[in-house]
């Protein structure tokens, strides 16, 4: 729900779109009036087992392989917060700001959801450290995915509490001194509360989530170059006729072929050698466009199915039920899986593979582009003085290093378990390690793709006079603005990188006119 420009939460699945603009543009949010109920329902049955003395996991009785020892209820609270402490053992470098933003979002939208037995004060205290920007220091390494990410999520309660660090105000500070400089109370966390807040796949979710939001953008732009580099190459769109993939009716074959029909529409360079081509057909990584990119954008928006499902489940265990009347005494306390990441890291994994392959594409036409054998009679490296400078030879380089990169970060992380908890928790999703390895991957793919749209627009400028196709004309003037055309070698690090974050940014978005 939407009120005033604030995202209201009562657990409900969010968009992809939803998550980044809490994430990137700091959109306010709150919990939603109808969620209250469910939240103070759940809560009661909590402490109706606290006060009626009964034995309930994660309420009053230790963690993991401790599940069976029974806490005093004096020790309640002492039990949460050392459950918060003692798993607050991420490794590494602290996650951006943005996905820290998304884990907060993530996680009170959850609570939110009614089932996981704390006060309404918990989910408060996450969307007050939204709303005020106060963003916990998370390590980003740590966590094998179940039972959930457990030492991100500790990192996350532990500035809830008061304890650890946050980024406030553009610096990194104890978390107490944030909180009294923003008048915010840090948490005294009671039964229940502790383990609901790091049981859970926020992390990878968040972590995930935001790779698959450039991801996205970067399949898309792929389309717009190979069309690019189809029309520098003199290439022919036969390939892409309607009657080919209704033969072969894949939805995202079907798109991808629309798509570059619609970007190749009235090109002088096509017309000047319709009825003089000897060639029959183009290479694969021009003709087959439609196949391999149609793939991997179904495989992505499977991906994006899979976390937005996710952005609104239950995750924690136990998780509290209230009849469907509200009455607290007809409530349940249910163990369960929901934490388990393995929904999330084999989708992950699907889509790391599916943008390492736009990745190995790409690079194929970039050596078409610049291959003296095989150019279609642009210049060796599309050097205008071949010999004297070498052009785009090592962008290539570069792009077959990030490439390989890729390929050795794409082997499926949901493939491995390690047990752990003394065996207790004896499978495990890995699924931090899948969003980790997302995030690079795309991170390369925009660079792969910065590779090609920079080839491809210094390509079409040796077809000069001949124009391309109006969208690949847009979209040369968008990339000229960014990146220079090479009229002798100059330093290309610092015009990869800027059209790289073009990219990101959604910048080049602009072709579209």
């Amino acid at each position: 729900m939407v009120s005033d420009g604030v995202l209201e939460l009562s657990g409900q699945p969010l968009t992809l779109d939803e998550i980044a603009a809490v994430a990137y543009q700091r959109r306010k949010v709150a919990v939603a009036e109808e969620a209250w109920a469910g939240i103070k329902a759940s809560r009661a049955v909590v402490e109706s087992v606290v006060s009626g003395g009964e034995t309930a996991y994660g309420i009053n009785t230790g963690f993991g392989k401790l599940a069976d020892v029974r806490i005093d209820a004096s020790d309640l609270k002492a039990l949460q917060h050392n459950l918060v402490r003692s798993h607050a053992c991420g490794i590494g470098e602290p996650l951006p700001e943005a996905e820290t933003r998304a884990m907060l979002l993530l996680r009170a939208n959850v609570l939110a959801k009614g089932h996981s037995g704390v006060r309404p004060v918990v989910v408060e205290t996450l969307t007050t450290f939204l709303n005020h920007g106060i963003h916990p220091v998370v390590p980003a390494r740590g966590s094998v995915g179940a039972s959930g990410d457990l030492p991100p999520l500790a990192h996350l309660a532990l500035a809830l509490i008061g304890e650890g660090e946050v980024f406030y105000q553009q610096k990194r500070v104890k978390a107490a001194n944030a909180l009294k400089t923003a008048g915010v109370a840090p948490l005294e966390l009671e039964a229940k509360e502790g383990l609901a807040l790091l049981n859970g796949t926020q992390a990878m979710a968040a972590t995930g989530a935001l790779a698959l939001e450039r991801g996205l953008r970067v399949v898309e732009l792929f389309d717009l170059a190979g069309a690019m580099s189809l029309e520098a190459l003199r290439g022919t769109p036969a390939a892409f006729d309607e009657r080919i993939h209704k033969a072969r009716p894949h939805r995202g074959q079907i798109e991808v072929a629309a798509h570059l029909r619609q970007l190749l529409e009235e090109s002088e360079i096509r017309e000047s050698h319709r009825h003089n081509d000897p060639r029959v057909q183009d290479a694969y990584c021009l003709r087959c466009m439609p196949q391999v990119h149609g793939a991997a954008r179904r495989a992505l928006a499977h991906v994006r199915e899979v976390i937005e499902v996710e952005s609104g489940s239950a995750t924690d265990n136990p998780l509290i039920f209230v009849d469907e009347n509200g009455i607290v005494s007809g409530g349940a306390i249910l163990s369960g899986g929901n934490f388990h990441g393995a929904p999330l890291a084999l989708a992950l994994d699907y889509a790391a593979i599916a943008l390492t392959d736009m990745m190995s594409i790409s690079e194929r036409r970039i050596d078409r582009l610049l291959n003296p054998d095989m150019n279609e009679g642009l210049p060796p490296f599309l050097s205008d003085t071949p010999g004297v400078s070498s052009g785009l030879m090592i962008a290539h380089v570069a792009a077959a290093a990030l490439l390989n990169e890729a390929k050795v970060l794409a082997h499926p992380a949901s493939v491995d378990s390690v047990p752990t908890s003394g065996g207790k928790e004896d499978h495990v999703s890995m699924g931090m390690t899948s969003a980790l390895k997302l995030r690079q991957i795309v991170e390369n793919a925009e660079r792969v793709l910065a590779i090609e749209l920079m080839g491809a627009a210094q390509g079409l400028d040796y077809r000069l006079p001949l124009k391309p196709a109006r969208a690949v004309e847009r979209a040369k003037s968008v990339v000229r603005r960014a990146v220079a055309r090479l009229e002798e070698d100059r330093v290309l690090a610092g015009d990869i990188e800027k059209l790289a974050s073009e990219i990101r940014s959604g910048l080049l978005d602009e072709w579209r006119g």
